[in-house]
């Protein structure tokens, strides 16, 4: 088994697509990868989801300790080839000063070397002092490797390895050219979903072959097996007990499409541990409530689907009813919503289930961001 960790020096260096299609890419080789993201994210997981086939776990500082962040990774790994983990923002950013919550913390909590993708455009020479500044600022994470993407020339390509070589001894792992098709592209949340990307087979398909015709794949996993060693022998394998039986167990409705897609697959496996059976629809083409105890609907992007949900009538008033009738129902962000009486954006309003006597606008900015501890 090997252990990866993906980071960059700031955010949207192309640290995302660089993973998914090294995940493609190893999956299509036979390996087995099980991804993981640095959290709170949805968006990315679902991704890795559709690279490997297989569910991909948030590895969260915010809601998890650091030894249920360990056992998390020990549990979901065991089995796979290669655990990957994509970190978020910059190696060294976050809230805490001391870098508690950073990606580097995590990757120490792991132990797991990190591959840095550096976003190339416009450097050569002054890649060597920005390698030599993170090899130095925490020299207790271990830098398997440079990635350089979004390289214009051949000609720059070389300017850049001689001066990592000659200034450095941070290994050149692989080069990426600047593509206009090896992106995803981004909007007012982050990344589109799978879910709404035209052709997302396709730009898996040119992400995988990106990679494995850049980059060194049998050194990358290489580097991770060596420092994974030690590790694999210390650390305690956690064992996910199988449900237990249950004599009258619950069936929960799950919104699934594109307009709720936002879900930790933990959630969904603790509930079905639990004894719950989960049924999926479609708030957008599903005509009439299935039969259930409860409803779970989480987030996503209700904003950009008005239409197709106001259009679902039959549904909303479905909801309407049994929730008035005291069907419990668990709904966050973009679910309470659609929960609302309206959502407006864009010029665009649409009715929605009209459980919440309010009406969601988005606005063009966020007018919050941020995590909130609430005690009882």
């Amino acid at each position: 088994m090997a252990r990866l960790l993906i980071s960059a020096a700031h955010k949207s260096s192309g640290k995302t697509t660089f993973t998914i299609g090294l995940a493609a890419a190893l999956t299509r080789a036979g390996r087995r990868v099980q991804c993981f993201k640095k959290g709170p994210d949805y968006i990315d997981p679902l991704w890795h989801a559709r690279a490997t086939g297989r569910p991909s776990f948030n590895l969260d500082f915010n809601t998890q300790t650091a030894d249920e962040i360990a056992a998390l990774v020990a549990a979901r790994g065991r089995g796979a080839d290669l655990e990957l983990i994509e970190g978020n923002k910059g190696l060294h950013d976050g809230i805490d000063l001391e870098g508690a919550d950073s990606t580097a913390a995590l990757a120490k909590l792991l132990g797991a070397p990190v591959t840095l993708v550096i976003d190339a455009s416009g450097m050569t020479r002054g890649i060597a002092p920005l390698l030599m500044g993170y090899r130095l600022f925490d020299p207790e994470v271990a830098i398997a490797g440079v990635v350089l993407n979004r390289v214009a020339t051949a000609r720059q390509e070389a300017k850049l390895i001689a001066a990592i070589e000659r200034y450095t001894d941070v290994a050149v792992l692989g080069t990426i050219g600047r593509r206009a098709d090896l992106v995803v592209e981004e909007r007012h949340l982050g990344l589109t979903t799978p879910q709404e990307t035209a052709g997302v087979e396709r730009v898996i398909d040119e992400l995988a072959a990106a990679v494995a015709a850049g980059v060194d794949l049998d050194r990358l996993v290489a580097a991770g097996r060596r420092a994974h060693e030690d590790d694999l022998r210390s650390r305690p394998i956690v064992v996910t007990p199988p449900p237990a039986p249950v004599e009258d167990p619950v069936t929960i409705g799950v919104a699934r499409d594109g307009a709720f897609c936002f879900y930790y697959q933990d959630d969904l496996d603790a509930l079905e541990r639990a004894g719950a059976k989960l049924v999926p629809f479609s708030a957008i083409e599903t005509p009439r409530l299935p039969a259930v105890d409860g409803l779970f609907i989480g987030g996503g992007f209700p904003e950009s689907h008005v239409a197709a949900l106001a259009a679902n009538r039959s549904l909303r008033a479905d909801i309407a009813r049994q929730g008035h009738a005291g069907l419990p129902i668990y709904a966050e962000c973009g679910g309470l919503m659609y929960l609302s009486r309206s959502i407006a954006w864009k010029g665009t309003r649409g009715d929605m289930v009209g459980l919440v006597p309010a009406d969601a606008v988005v606005e063009e900015r966020p007018q919050g961001r941020g995590l909130v501890v609430l005690e009882e």
